[in-house]
């Protein structure tokens, strides 16, 4: 059974997802490009972070981050290599924009990588109704960046 709840992001369980999301996103992508944020920065007043677990075990993670009242952003969105392909990452995006809403925030945006390696990231949050837009609070111009914003 598949569960997502609310939980601290530092957590020993979580070093694996944690370790992962870091390799993935060091990969392909210059260092100057790379917008993650480290664990201990998830636990940052502002941020909601969320764990996808099945029989207790962590598989995924998200987290919303507060632009302002009206804005958020998804950082952090993670399904493990091995658990993928099996729609984890539409039931995190949901529970992400659920989430959302239920906060009261009338847009989410998201930054994510221009690269193939995040083709799939893309057309997931396209298939999600996501668009393209510009760099939103504290990115600039990027390269290797795709801006995507969503009105909830």
């Amino acid at each position: 059974m598949i569960v997502i709840a609310r939980e601290h992001p530092v957590q020993e369980d979580l070093s694996l997802l944690h370790r992962r999301h870091t390799e993935a996103m060091h990969a392909d992508t210059p260092p100057e490009s790379i917008h993650m944020l480290p664990a201990d920065a998830l636990a940052a007043p502002g941020i909601a972070f969320f764990v996808m677990r099945e029989d207790g075990q962590p598989l995924g993670m998200g987290a919303i981050k507060r632009i302002d009242d009206g804005h958020a952003e998804i950082k952090s969105m993670h399904i493990l290599l091995e658990a993928r392909g099996r729609g984890l990452a539409w039931t995190m995006l949901e529970h992400l924009l659920i989430e959302a809403r239920g906060s009261g925030y009338a847009r989410i945006s998201l930054e994510t990588g221009a690269q193939p390696s995040f083709t799939a990231a893309r057309a997931l949050y396209l298939r999600a109704g996501f668009e393209e837009c510009g760099p939103f609070e504290g990115y600039g111009p990027d390269p290797n960046s795709v801006f995507m914003t969503l009105v909830l």
